[in-house]
């Protein structure tokens, strides 16, 4: 019991430098960009963009490659489906989210696909009668593609729109930044290492399976960067970033995470697993057709408060499916 007890204490420590490890290497690569001239706005969409999405990138990666596929895959697909339902709610509780036009358009429309083509890859049994279903290197190698399509098109609405004010970058030396981004490897390293030995062991210690730790658990950890962004946008009135910060995020994690995680190491999937990549779906539609009922392109409270209210119900289900 010692060594559960002391699991439960690595995993928020875990948790913890992941967060932190994950801003300090913002911030370092941040001050060398701005150091080399980059503009403020390639910075924010690039390496921030990056920045919040490296928990999930850590954690599925290390659980890819020790073998906890349910973990990599359930840290996804479960952050997705609160990046929506739980983060995106509570920001609009907190002040009504309006989204921009190409937001709604093409990046909601695109976080959608991302879920789709994630239950087509997962479907070999389904699909094509394979004795297995995996998500494979060549499916990884064609999520990352789809990655650098949605990037592509990232800097095509940069270099139409009027650069904003970006985020306030810090300058630090270079021996600063470099210490920043050494000291943030690190602890990102080591918390992510604690949060999948830890998910491993509270799974066992509970009896219950990996892909529900996977999916609460582990995927609100990793979702924290992304909650602390976008309830303090909602808060400051700066709803663009609170919508756009969840939406990139969540295209981030299936391309990007999950594309790396299984060219890595393949990743096999369980049936089961095919509701909570229709929940990932439903919930980038609830959020598309959210924007067209009641005011247009605007999160309202009531719809906030009634996608929180979808993330407790579908938590209740994952648990009681245990």
């Amino acid at each position: 019991s010692g060594s559960v007890f002391l699991t439960y204490i690595l995993f928020p420590i875990g948790l913890l430098l992941l967060v932190k490890g994950a801003d300090l290497l913002v911030d370092g690569a941040s001050s060398i960009a701005k150091r080399l001239r980059v503009p403020g706005i390639v910075i924010g969409l690039t390496i921030v963009a990056f920045g919040t999405s490296l928990p999930e990138l850590m954690v599925s990666v290390i659980a890819a490659m020790e073998g906890n596929s349910d973990i990599a895959i359930g840290n996804v697909i479960g952050s997705n489906i609160a990046n929506i339902l739980l983060i995106l709610g509570i920001a609009a509780i907190i002040y009504p989210v309006t989204a921009k036009r190409n937001t709604v358009l093409k990046e909601i429309p695109f976080s959608l696909l991302a879920a789709l083509v994630t239950g087509v890859m997962a479907n070999d049994l389904l699909l094509d009668k394979a004795p297995a279903s995996f998500i494979g290197r060549g499916d990884g190698l064609i999520l990352v593609a789809f990655f650098v399509i949605f990037l592509y098109y990232i800097f095509g609405v940069v270099e139409s729109e009027p650069p904003e004010a970006s985020a306030d970058i810090l300058l630090f030396s270079h021996a600063g930044s470099a210490a920043r981004i050494a000291a943030g490897l690190t602890a990102l390293a080591v918390g992510g290492q604690w949060i999948v030995s830890g998910a491993v062991q509270i799974a066992q210690s509970l009896g219950v399976s990996e892909s529900l730790i996977g999916l609460t658990v582990v995927a609100v950890g990793t979702s924290l960067p992304e909650l602390a962004t976008s309830a303090m946008a909602a808060y400051k009135r700066r709803s663009d970033i609170a919508i756009g910060n969840v939406v990139g995020s969540n295209i981030f994690n299936v391309f990007w995470v999950l594309g790396l995680s299984a060219i890595i190491r393949p990743l096999p999937f369980q049936a089961a697993g095919n509701i909570d990549v229709l929940v990932a779906a439903v919930a980038s539609l609830i959020l598309f057709v959210a924007m067209y009922i009641g005011k247009r392109h605007v999160l309202e409270r009531w719809q906030g408060g009634a996608m929180v209210a979808g993330y407790l119900g579908y938590m209740i289900f994952v648990v009681s499916r245990g």
